[in-house]
């Protein structure tokens, strides 16, 4: 028997998900598929860029939640990459320095791919790329 998929959706846990929304909708451009409630505190929401989808979840109750935080809950964030296709690299790193997005310069991997790092708020690491030369 063959597997047959038509996509994937990432779930991230996130801290604090109004300035989640902040980054994803409000810079990077990701609109909102559903959410668990109206406005910008959800406590999940789906989100949606072209093709890329992703959920975001809030990582305490808010009742329960720390007003930092906690390190060791997410020291493996940086470990977390969520890589992107885009056909303009140096555009998008042209949009997110106007943002204000601290972001490196995009370069080309020892495989091919020019690459664009960048972190959200959370500390994922967020790539987008595109074959090189592009």
């Amino acid at each position: 028997m063959n597997i047959q998929v038509s996509g994937i959706c990432a779930l991230l846990q996130v801290f604090d998900m109004p300035t989640s929304l902040r980054f994803y909708r409000d810079v990077l451009g990701f609109e909102i598929v559903q959410a668990s409630q109206a406005g910008d505190q959800p406590d999940w929401v789906w989100i949606r860029l072209q093709d890329a989808e992703l959920m975001l979840n809030t990582a305490y109750e808010a009742a329960e939640r720390p007003a930092a935080p906690d390190p060791t809950r997410v020291v493996s964030h940086a470990d977390t990459g969520l890589y992107f296709d885009c056909p303009d690299v140096e555009e998008i790193y042209r949009y997110l320095q106007k943002q204000g997005v601290e972001v490196n310069p995009p370069k080309v991997a020892p495989y091919g791919m020019r690459q664009l790092f960048v972190r959200d708020p959370d500390g994922y690491n967020l790539c987008f790329q595109c074959k090189a030369p592009c």
